[in-house]
């Protein structure tokens, strides 16, 4: 077995799962990166080898073949996997009179089944390595706003798939979340969305720790929860917000 850990990272073109990516191969890891997004995923893809051995899968998450084929190929070619983060998501925010079931499903699919398949193909090459999984949440878990049902279901699912996971897999496979708040991601965009306002300074002074998130913060608490003196902590959901889920708000 390899001396260098592997790490894969589903939803990884770009914003926090690019960042935590980068991030790990700074820390002398290896990554596996998984999206659908063709271009984003080759820009991505040359951006960060720059840093280190990157390994590049590109396909659906609803499809269980290829979560299954990619985590084949890459421990195989890496000749180990030591964790599995889960950071893809998708969203469709409307009214729930609105809201086809098809819609609800994709959402699911993408943001809490692929979780589910990726633990049930990694958990072999896991319990080899005694190894990790870290599911990307949401604060929506457990606070929302209007028209986000499917969206805050599947985060919400995320967490307690998150404890059933650590105690079923334990002690061999540690298994923690992390959810963020408010987190910015546009320096990890290959391009500004559209639509979307520059940040004030009422955004970050709304936040008890005085500023908007950064993907870096996200990054940072992932690279704790894979170090190895860190196996204390398993089934443990992190709120990564700059304190707003603690804020008592009245209008």
């Amino acid at each position: 077995m390899s001396d260098k850990r592997c790490v894969l990272i589903t939803g990884a073109a770009q914003g926090i799962g690019k960042c935590i990516a980068a991030l790990l191969l700074k820390n002398s890891m290896r990554v596996g990166i998984i999206d659908i997004q063709r271009e984003k995923l080759a820009r991505t893809k040359t951006e960060l080898s720059a840093l280190g051995e990157v390994f590049v899968y590109r396909g659906d998450l609803g499809d269980e073949d290829f979560i299954r084929q990619s985590i084949a190929d890459l421990a195989e070619k890496a000749g180990r996997l030591d964790a599995v983060i889960n950071n893809a998501a998708t969203a469709v925010n409307k009214p729930i009179t609105e809201l086809e079931s098809e819609e609800w499903n994709r959402v699911l699919s993408v943001n809490l089944t692929a979780c589910f398949l990726t633990a049930k193909h990694a958990v072999p090459y896991l319990k080899k390595s005694r190894g990790s999984i870290i599911n990307i949440a949401s604060t929506r878990a457990l606070m929302s706003e209007p028209d986000t049902e499917a969206y805050s279901a599947s985060k919400g699912g995320i967490l307690a798939l998150t404890h059933a996971l650590a105690i079923s897999l334990g002690p061999e496979v540690r298994v923690n979340c992390i959810s963020p708040g408010w987190i910015d991601t546009r320096e990890w965009q290959d391009a500004k969305p559209s639509g979307i306002d520059e940040l004030t300074p009422e955004d970050h002074s709304q936040h008890p720790a005085g500023r908007v998130g950064k993907p870096e913060d996200i990054a940072n608490m992932a690279l704790f929860l894979l170090k190895p003196e860190n196996d204390f902590i398993t089934g443990a959901n992190f709120v990564i917000d700059g304190g707003m889920t603690r804020k008592m708000i009245y209008e």
